[in-house]
Parts: C-alpha cells; structure tokens; sequence
C-alpha cells in the first residue's frame, strides 16, 4: 500500500527520481521515503498553489514534524505538499527540504527542470541554501547535512542526493571536490563526489555503532588542483537502524525482599543497554516480565516499572509469608525490548532471582512443656537436651535459640547452652550435686531468641519449660574433718606417743556403713594410725632437722575407706609442725685455715660457727681453745660477733699442718658443747705468693687473702 501511495502522489509534471524503491524491504527507515524529486518550471509558480507531495514517515505517526525549505518564498504544509508562499520566478534550479522532529532529521532534494539559475551564484547556494530570510533560524546558516541510512543492501557506491546546483556560468575546468575522514582521510573512500555533478555517493554499508557522524568539506578546483572556491563543510549523519538487541549487564541478577514487607516495596533494578541511537525509538526500552516460577500463590506476585526496570512487591504483606510460601526463591525471566515496547522492538531477556528474607515473626517454642532427667549424686556434665520448634531461617538470628534458667536453681548449680548444630538447650550440672541434701531438683527454662521479635509477635507460654532432675544417690568416700588437720608436736618425742585424733565421717547418712583408718603416705614412716579409732601414734622419733621436714612442718596423708557396694575411700592430710629441741651441738666452719709460718706475715684466720637447730638453740656461739696445756701461748682467739671469731698465729712456726683443739657452744638450754679440731696449714710465704707444700688450695696472692680478711671482718 505504502509504494501505491507514493506512485500516486507523482503527478504528470512531477517526476519522482528518489533512489530506487525496494520493494522487498519492509524495515522502516526514519525521515524522507523519497529523497529527490523533479517538477518542470514553466515561468514561474503561483502562490498557494501546491507543486508535489513529499514522502516523509519518522516511523512514530509523524508528530511534531517541522519542515524547512532552502528557498524562503517556500513551504511545506499540513498535507506534506510543497507550496509557494507568493508569486514567485526565481527559484533557481534546486531547492532543498529539512525535515526534523524527535525521531527523524533528513533532507530531500527538488530538482526544478528548466528554471533560471539565480544570482549571485555562490558556493553556499551551490551546496546548500540560498538567501536567508531573517525568520529563519540559526540552524538554517549551515551547509545542510546529509543522512545515510546504515546497513544499507547492495548495490553500491549508492547516491545519498547532490550537494550543488550546476551554475550556467561554471566554467567547464571547475572540479568539484571532496575531502576529510571517509573521503581522502582513513576511513578512506566511504564517499565519493561526482567532479562535475557535484553527486555525492557512499560506497559501501555503513554502521552507525562504529561511525555515527562524518565531517567533510567541498570545494572547487581548478584543473591544476588550485582552489577556487571554498572548502564548505559538509556533515554526513548515518541514520540508525534498530539492529541491536538490548543487553542486560548480568545475564543473572540476585535480590533480596523480607518477608511481610508493604505492596509497592522495590526488590531490585534491572538494567539492559541498546548500542541503538539513543535519541531515536530504537534505544528506548521497555521491560516487562515474561514469567514467574513458580507461579504461587499468585503468578503475578511481581511488577516491573517499564521504563526503569525496578522490580516491586504486588503481593500483600500477609502472603508475603517465608513460612507459608512454597518456595523461599522465585525466578523471573525479565525482557527488555527497544522501540518503547513496540511489536517490532528487539528483545534481551535475564533471569532476576528473588529471595524471600526472614523476620523474626516466630517465637520458638519448647517441643515439651516437662523434660526429665536423671543424674549421679557428685557428677558433672550435660544432663539432658532441650528441643524447641522454630519456623524462622535455620541462618539467621530469628531462629537461634538462647535459653535461660529463670528459677529454681538459688546455687548455680546448673547452666545451659545453646548447641549450634542443632539449636537444643544442653542442659549441665556445674556444681556436682548431693543426694542427701536434695534428692530432687525442679528447674524452670526460658528460650528466647537471638534477634527481637517483630512487634506484633511476643513469647508465650511454649516458650517456658519445667525440667524436673533427680539425683540419684552414690556411694562417696568418707570425708575428713578437717582437712588438713594441724597439730604441733616437739620433736624427739617417745615412740608411741599420741600425736592426733583423725575424724572422718560418711556422708551417705541415709546408710549405716563404718569407716576404717589407714595409711596413704609417710614419707619418714614415724606414724601409725588405729583403724577403727582413727588415732595416730609414733612408730619412731621425730626430727625436726629430718630431710623430709619443711618449714618446720611435716605432712602424711591418711585414707578412710567404708563398707559400701563397693568401698569408697576417702583422704585427708595430717601436718605436724615441730617444735625445736638443743639436740645439734654447733660445728666449726671452715674446717681448714691457713697461715704464713713468719708471724710478721698473715698469721690471722677468721672462723665460724653453724647449728643445725633453730633459735634460741643456736647463736651466739661461743669459740675457745681447748684445754691443752701450752695453746695460748701459740695461738690466740678473738670474738668478733655472735657467730664468728679469729684465730691469730702469736709466734712463727714451721710450715706444717697443725690441728688446733676447739670448744664451741651453743646458747639452748640446756647449751651443747662440740670439742673438735681446727686444721691450720702454716705456709711459706715469699713474695705475696704462699706455698703450703701441695696443698689442694692453689697458690693464693697475699694481698687478695689480707683484702678479703679485711673484708670479712667488717662485714660481720
């Protein structure tokens, strides 16, 4: 219909001489169907009286179409016919016609057969329009451009109109010429330019994605080359067809609603873009949902806003329920199709996956409102698992459970965990318990969870529990009173003697059943204890200065063992602390001494005196020669403090080892008295070096030895 139309607009003086109609292709291409016309001049042209018809289709019901002519006496009106505004004769020989809304901007050429060309003759009336009448605008200052439809078929180089009107007065040996990226610059020879016609061809397919727009200047040469007119620019527009597809960014997108949530809230946005002109039909998108799985409890549970692509809620808050609905996921395959939605728009298609959230909407709640356990008297450990139902996510904080103990347990004698792999309250003894104080325990739980509950929901009476515990009874070991049970004893005492009374006692009261004393460790073995009685006695003499005495303490520890099924034996520690006795007399230290056999060198030695007792059985010593007949008048002995005293050399002797006889004293009551010896090496000393004839002690330097004398002395 759309080519007998346009065979019919062709009047008997009009020629139609627009490119060749293709009758197969169907693809509608925005602006002028027909881009070249012709009409025959016969002097002149009458006002309001209409000279063809253009063809002109925006592909979108031609809104808002204005249309401009280059000559200013012209116009194009309601009816797309080209009509003269007045009387007019010089319209020269070309006229060209702009038409241009939001979906369409193209040109169309008429050819007027036979006209006068009009004067002056100037490049710019040459490739585009003539004078300016002052109602035009701006836009119409310019070299009008050229539109190209891409993609177009075969067969090429293919005339897209004539950017000229021959002048009569053109001399033959002008040229005209064609320069800039796609004529003589890469990408070279898309568009060509008759030299002679001024036609201008493009000479392949074009691809607006890759080159929306080329910037080309005409002008006109001579036949050397030289420029004679111009360069006038000239714009070439590659006019887009829908041949892309919108592509969403993910082929997958992943959103997240909470459950409950108010109709009306946004889930996600989807996105797909259009390599398509973006101010033309073919970039504009519109999206809608193609279909929704599973399709309950409504198919239509989702909406998407056309033009934006957001995804909200449609369902009511209360069918929005994780709990109740079949699935917690829902797939939706979204379409995108350009030409705003058009039955001829290209689509893409993605998946958007929706994950219904969870609110805390569900209290949990005890599977039993009593549990029951038992549990050994003296045990600790988990005693029994509590289980509560919940329908929040397993993997939120809705569903993990927090359990409390809110009564009955005045001496925390249990506690309760959560156990995170399968949610139970583990309930345990802490403190181990005794039978014969309570024979039953009667706790009550609470179970809370971790996250708040929504407002509307609160706990109720599932959410408590009673867990009713008895203990059952065990044979314990006796136990002692007190334990450690302390006792202060002198050393030395006779063996046999009593040292204490142990008490133990069985504390299974609800049993008759006697207990039995025994030994467990002695380290000394200077105790016994009588079985049935408990009492200890020595075996041998305690010493206070006895190796496994400590502190003046000494420790054994006793068992108790009674008659159950079977024996349990209990233990308690005895610790004697031991009282001093005088039984150490003192002992002289250092046992060896040395001296120059020159009584003008070191003839004096400093001694001591050692107790293995304790005060007042020990300090200050008394030091004094023995009662040989002649010792004073060879050594002398001087008290320097409570522990110390010197003995001097009065005379030179021989080098020799000499044994001095000694009296020491203590100061317990009563005092002990060591008579001992005091070897003395007398030396040869020669040169601050003393020789005491092989001697295990090395050679000493008499000067150290008189400085450490010294400093011996005044430390004391």
């Amino acid at each position: 219909m759309f080519w007998l139309e346009k065979r019919q607009w062709c009047q008997r003086e009009i020629v139609c001489t627009g490119a060749q109609d293709d009758a197969e292709e169907v693809a509608c291409s925005p602006g002028f169907q027909v881009k070249q016309y012709q009409v025959e001049y016969d002097g002149g042209f009458l006002k309001d009286q209409p000279l063809l018809k253009v063809v002109f289709d925006d592909c979108a019901e031609n809104q808002d179409v204005s249309f401009e002519v280059s000559h200013p006496d012209f116009l194009i009106d309601e009816d797309l016919n080209l009509v003269p505004r007045r009387d007019v004769i010089d319209s020269g020989a070309v006229l060209f016609v702009h038409g241009l809304n939001a979906h369409a901007d193209d040109m169309a050429q008429v050819d007027i057969m036979g006209a006068p060309p009009r004067s002056p003759q100037t490049l710019r009336e040459i490739v585009g329009l003539g004078d300016i009448t002052p109602y035009r605008t701006k836009r119409s200052l310019l070299v009008p451009p050229m539109f190209v439809p891409e993609n177009q078929r075969a067969p090429f180089p293919r005339s897209i109109g004539k950017s000229h009107v021959i002048s009569y007065d053109m001399k033959d040996d002008h040229y005209f010429r064609l320069t800039g990226k796609g004529a003589d610059q890469d990408p070279k020879g898309v568009f060509s330019i008759n030299r002679r016609t001024g036609e201008v061809a493009v000479s392949r397919a074009l691809d607006r994605e890759a080159i929306a727009f080329y910037h080309l200047q005409v002008s006109t040469t001579d036949m050397s080359g030289n420029l004679v007119e111009g360069p006038v620019d000239l714009d070439v527009y590659i006019i887009d067809q829908n041949d892309n597809r919108p592509i969403f960014k993910e082929s997958r997108y992943s959103g997240e609603v909470l459950e409950g949530s108010p109709s009306g809230t946004t889930v996600m946005t989807m996105t797909a873009l259009d390599a398509d002109d973006p101010n033309t039909d073919n970039a504009v998108l519109r999206y809608i949902i193609l279909r929704q799985s599973p399709e309950k409890p409504s198919p239509n549970m989702f909406y998407i806003d056309p033009e934006r692509g957001d995804i909200i809620t449609v369902i009511s808050p209360s069918q929005l329920d994780r709990e109740t609905l079949p699935t917690t996921q829902y797939e939706l395959e979204i379409v995108a199709k350009d030409m705003a939605g058009s039955e001829v728009g290209l689509t893409g298609t993605a998946t958007a996956t929706i994950t219904i959230t969870d609110r805390n909407d569900h209290a949990p709640e005890f599977t039993h409102s009593l549990f029951q356990a038992s549990v050994d008297e003296g045990s600790t450990g988990v005693v029994v698992n509590l289980t509560v139902d919940d329908r929040d996510d397993p993997a939120t904080g809705g569903f993990r459970a927090m359990y409390s103990i809110i009564n009955g347990d005045p001496n925390q004698s249990f506690e309760i965990h959560t156990n995170p792999d399968n949610n139970e309250g583990m309930l345990s003894v802490v403190k181990p318990l005794d039978y014969e104080s309570s024979m039953f325990h009667t706790l009550m739980i609470r179970v809370e969870n971790e996250d708040p509950l929504v407002p509307d929901v609160i706990y109720g009476p599932s959410s408590t529990a009673t867990v009713y515990i008895a203990v059952q009874d065990v044979n314990e070991g006796p136990v002692f009173f007190p334990d450690p049970l302390m006792v202060t004893k002198w050393e030395n005492i006779p063996v046999g003697s009593f040292v204490a009374m142990l008490n133990a006692t069985d504390p299974d009261f609800r049993q008759i059943q006697s207990v039995r004393y025994g030994v467990l460790r002695d380290p000394a073995g200077w105790l016994s204890v009588n079985p049935v009685k408990g009492m200890v006695n020595t075996t041998a003499t305690l010493d206070r200065e006895s190796p496994h005495v400590h502190n003046n303490r000494y420790s054994a520890v006793f068992m108790a063992t009674d008659n159950g099924n079977p024996p349990a034996t209990g233990t308690g520690t005895l610790i004697i602390t031991l009282q001093d006795e005088n039984d150490n007399a003192p002992y002289v230290v250092p046992s060896v001494a040395r001296m120059c056999e020159d009584a003008k060198e070191v003839n004096v030695a400093v001694i001591g005196a050692r107790d293995k007792d304790i005060h007042p059985n020990t300090d200050p010593f008394k030091i004094e020669l023995g009662k040989q007949l002649g010792l004073e008048k060879t050594w002398k002995i001087s008290r320097i403090n409570n522990t110390h005293s010197q003995i001097m050399l009065l005379h030179s002797l021989q080098r020799a080892n000499y044994n001095v006889p000694l009296v020491l004293t203590d100061s317990g009551f009563p005092p002990l008295t060591n008579n001992t010896e005091l070897k003395v090496q007398v030396c040869t000393c020669k040169k601050n070096r003393m020789d005491c004839n092989g001697a295990v002690t090395p050679v000493t330097d008499l000067l150290l030895l008189l400085s450490l004398l010294t400093l011996s002395i005044l430390c004391l």
